[in-house]
């Protein structure tokens, strides 16, 4: 089949998350046997460089059997966690195989897959051999969110009129993918419009006035938001809830006017119930943060602990915020109380802390920190040795910088792109010392995980055997414009745990 065979031109890298797929039909043929497997793959190290598809190849070998169902439980339960290349291997596999009919949902879904991977040069290419029997809605809505997603307004908006056309019920999914995208290009006049339309086809929804709610904050125009905020209050389809006054106090804080902020996260308190209370408080207690008000976010604290005993997100959310009052006493005493409490490892707490260490240059402290939970048969994200190494090239510690670098590399699925200096000191200092197999090991790293063009990893590799004399690393580094010293930062926060 020519359109089977088209998957194949599609190789795997970096992937968007996809929705769960409903998992009735799994559940109903779950067997031990799955089970088994479903371990080894989601279970596994996540090493987006080892193929997961050789586990699955060895199943069938051995006599194993998927369903059509369990194998899409896979792609859905890989995206979730964000192992967004192993989703994609797996969602070839299955459209290389002739055992299953392929549906509009998996095409779609795949289509989102290769927009991240490839961008939209090679998703436009696999649309357009999409057979029309199954090219429908669903996969045009698809396409619709990755225009929205690289932000490609007036693809977007055609493929949008496409789409009023193909699809006799109006869908508010991708109005509110249009709207968003209006938000973030500042298209403030073209989100109007299409608000106005929705209302005149009474299609209009909660996520509606959320979004112009945002929009308005990102703004800073605080005059429509009140506005915004009065009408939502009286208007039963709008979602009233504790998020809406949580972005409404960032409003109001954005804007200078502290004192509404503070009657917004009243208000927000108040609304906090249910599922989504820890969450609400962990928002209420960061903005607090930001305020500048220790107490009320010592005094969230001890609600959110007293309502939804231990969690490990909400740790770390204390955590940041008493970094960000500058409270290191206190923070230390949360991440003590947490090491004696925790059910489950999260490196994302000792990165925060080893990283706030060596952003205020307590690196004895750091080692400190490193050595106890190494002694304890912790291990750390190769992001904390990244970040370790970066502070001791800062410092000038170069050896110690090398061999925390060292760590790194030879750790679980990093993540972290280099700052432009960080990289071309490392590479003066081994050039120097003499230690070319460090420097290589290095440049290849950073260029198989796609931080180093292949021009400028040769450029880089000819540098440091000697052969381009007059030529500084650094420059080197950035001619590509692969690295942009402008625009990377240390991680503030966990993001890249």
């Amino acid at each position: 089949m020519l359109f089977r065979s088209s998957f194949k031109l599609f190789n795997t890298s970096r992937i968007s998350a996809y929705q769960l797929y409903s998992t009735e039909a799994l559940l109903s043929s779950s067997s031990s046997s799955f089970s088994e497997l479903r371990h080894q793959i989601i279970g596994g190290n996540g090493d987006p460089r080892i193929p997961v598809t050789l586990i699955l190849n060895q199943w069938l070998q051995h006599g194993g059997s998927l369903t059509h169902s369990q194998i899409q439980y896979l792609i859905a339960t890989l995206s979730y966690s964000r192992r967004y290349t192993h989703a994609l291997q797996i969602s070839e596999w299955m459209s290389e195989s002739s055992k299953y009919n392929l549906t509009p949902g998996d095409i779609a879904k795949h289509l989102n897959l290769i927009s991240k991977v490839r961008g939209l040069e090679q998703t436009e290419s696999f649309y357009r051999g999409i057979p029309d029997a199954l090219n429908g809605f669903k996969v045009n809505a698809a396409l619709l969110k990755c225009y929205a997603e690289h932000k490609s307004l007036e693809k977007a908006e055609a493929i949008m009129k496409k789409i009023k056309k193909v699809c006799p019920v109006n869908s508010p999914a991708c109005y509110n993918m249009m709207l968003k995208l209006y938000a973030q290009l500042g298209k403030y006049d073209k989100l109007d419009s299409l608000m106005r339309e929705m209302m005149e086809k009474d299609i209009r929804n909660g996520a509606m006035f959320t979004i112009r709610l945002n929009a308005y904050v990102a703004a800073a125009d605080i005059e429509g938001m009140e506005k915004l905020l009065m009408r939502m209050e009286v208007d039963p389809l709008a979602t009233v809830d504790w998020y809406i006054y949580t972005t409404a106090a960032n409003g109001y804080l954005k804007g200078g006017n502290v004192e509404k902020a503070l009657s917004a996260l009243k208000k927000s308190e108040r609304l906090a119930v249910g599922r989504s209370k820890r969450l609400a408080f962990a928002s209420i207690q960061t903005i607090y943060a930001a305020i500048g008000n220790k107490d009320e976010v010592y005094r969230i604290w001890d609600k959110c602990k007293a309502s939804n005993g231990f969690w490990n997100k909400g740790y770390l959310c204390m955590l940041s915020s008493l970094v960000k009052l500058a409270d290191i006493v206190g923070a230390e005493k949360i991440s003590e109380e947490w090491e004696s409490n925790y059910k489950v490892f999260d490196t994302r707490i000792p990165h925060l802390m080893i990283h706030t260490y060596c952003k205020l240059g307590m690196l004895d402290k750091a080692e400190a920190y490193i050595k106890r939970l190494l002694d304890s048969g912790k291990q750390l994200h190769a992001s904390t040795w990244e970040s370790l190494a970066e502070h001791y090239c800062v410092d000038n510690s170069m050896e110690k910088a090398v061999q925390a670098m060292k760590t790194a590399l030879s750790a679980e699925r990093s993540r972290r792109r280099p700052k432009p200096f960080v990289l071309a000191a490392f590479l003066e200092y081994l050039k120097e010392k003499g230690d070319l197999e460090s420097v290589l090991q290095i440049l290849k790293f950073y260029s198989d995980g796609g931080y180093l063009s292949v021009v400028t990893y040769d450029k880089l590799v000819s540098y440091v055997h000697g052969e381009i004399p007059d030529a500084k690393a650094i420059d080197l580094i950035r001619v590509e414009n692969q690295l942009d010293e402008d625009t990377e930062h240390l991680d503030e926060d966990t993001n890249d745990v």
